[in-house]
């Protein structure tokens, strides 16, 4: 009768139908197991239906549920079915636990998936990859992730969700979206990522929203490389990370350069902690930088408590920062607000400020002297300041334990989510500038 109020039926002991071939539970599951009915989407329980995640997942059509009783479970879960959600009925209890000996805890590789509501941690790479490459499904050894690097066109994944995600103390990137589109990462918390806590990479046009998640503790809060058009990260807290956020061209990836991304709303604060993986490059202290990325805005995030520098832009090996436009932002506290520095002959262009809140600039006046509009072609002037030594970091599986994190709203009795082909993009006049304590309640780090 359930099925006849829009809520999906309960598949009950259909791991025992897997032996069938039907590869999802349809047909004649054997004596007493019943027939899925035509049409209909399944709730596939772990593990009163299924023993492992896995085995769920493998089970599962497009539309059906994968409900996770808590439970620490020592898998990668690869979701290969379109269409399917995979939600755990408690955010902090379903644990999915690499135990350093896998590297990624979920992997979706298929289009319109929903990962919500578990705990994501201890995998030497990412937390979840949501990825069309088949490089990056595969991995490749040591730090690499899987990055495109042949001559093979660009796949990608088109529609997602994570939400209601914990992805805690993984090797590379706590969530990660790489050659995909059409998504949305929101509700979300990272910490321990020893590159970053949240990264989005590779996609044009991106049309990917990441909002209202925290990323503390980690080597990088959000990165954004070779993620160009409507890709917006708007009302997060990127706080008490070594840097808070970066966007980025990298040689490493496809689709160069980076270009369109807008962040706004952000509460970009306190970067500057000792207990957190080392970032690769050796950045500390920075609340945003700009590598190489062009044609991006930053409206509206408050962005405070930097020991180095607040907002950087600066220049790849041969990719110029140009056209970024910086507006109505509230600076405080930084060792320096605003810093421009090229120290290579590669140098950007119209790059601009206006209704800044700020106090120092490097170069000075830049306030003044790059006020928007600037002509396209004018060059980004360039300086230095004393920078601060960063401490040594640490391992990332020494990272701080979350606290509780908010759940899914009715997480045992909403059924599968419907992922839209496209999402809904922001509108950025809507975005205010965040309080000073925004999302305080989720994170352990705590901002000046």
């Amino acid at each position: 009768m359930a099925s006849l109020l829009g809520l999906p039926l309960t598949l009950a002991l259909l791991a025992g139908c897997g032996g069938s071939g039907s590869g999802g539970g349809g047909g004649d599951g054997g004596p007493g197991k019943g027939r899925r009915p035509a049409g209909a989407h399944v709730t596939i329980r772990v593990p009163a239906d299924a023993p492992t995640i896995s085995a769920a997942v493998s089970l599962a059509r497009p539309g059906d549920l994968v409900l996770v009783a808590p439970g620490v479970y020592h898998e990668s879960v690869r979701i290969r079915t379109a269409g399917v959600t995979l939600r755990g009925t408690s955010r902090d209890k379903v644990v999915i636990d690499g135990r350093l000996r896998q590297p990624n805890g979920v992997v979706v590789a298929a289009p319109g998936v929903a990962v919500e509501n578990l705990t994501v941690e201890n995998n030497t790479q990412n937390g979840v990859l949501v990825t069309g490459s088949a490089a990056a499904v595969a991995g490749l050894p040591g730090r690499s992730g899987g990055y495109d690097t042949g001559d093979e066109p660009v796949t990608f994944l088109k529609s997602f969700l994570v939400s209601y995600v914990t992805a805690t103390r993984n090797g590379l990137y706590g969530i990660y979206a790489f050659s995909a589109q059409n998504g949305v990462i929101e509700h979300s918390y990272t910490s321990g990522g020893a590159d970053s806590g949240i990264y989005v990479g590779q996609c044009k046009p991106c049309r990917i929203v990441v909002r209202d998640n925290v990323a503390e503790l980690n080597a990088v809060g959000y990165e954004g490389t070779n993620a160009s058009g409507d890709m917006y990260v708007v009302g997060n807290r990127l706080a008490g990370n070594r840097v808070g956020l970066t966007t980025d061209s990298d040689h490493q990836e496809k689709l160069l350069p980076q270009r369109g991304a807008v962040v706004a709303g952000n509460l970009i604060a306190d970067n500057q902690q000792a207990r957190t993986p080392e970032q690769a490059d050796g950045g500390w202290g920075i609340g945003v930088g700009v590598d190489g990325g062009s044609g991006d805005e930053f409206l509206r995030n408050r962005i405070t408590g930097n020991a180095d520098a607040g907002f950087v832009i600066t220049a790849t090996a041969d990719i110029p920062p140009d056209g970024n436009r910086i507006m109505d932002n509230t600076f405080a506290a930084n060792g320096v607000d605003i810093g421009w520095t090229f120290p290579n002959a590669t140098r950007g262009k119209g790059n601009c400020l206006h209704g800044n809140t700020l106090r120092t600039t490097v170069p000075a006046r830049l306030a003044a002297t790059a006020s928007c509009p600037v002509p396209a072609a004018s060059t980004t002037p360039s300086g230095t300041w004393a920078r601060p030594t960063p401490p040594a970091g640490i391992p990332f599986t020494d990272v701080a334990v979350p606290g509780p994190q908010p759940q899914f709203p009715n997480a045992t009795t909403t059924g599968a989510t419907a992922v839209p082909a496209v999402p809904a993009l922001p509108d950025t006049a809507d975005i205010p500038l965040p309080s000073p304590s925004l999302l305080a309640d989720r994170a352990l780090v705590r901002t000046s």
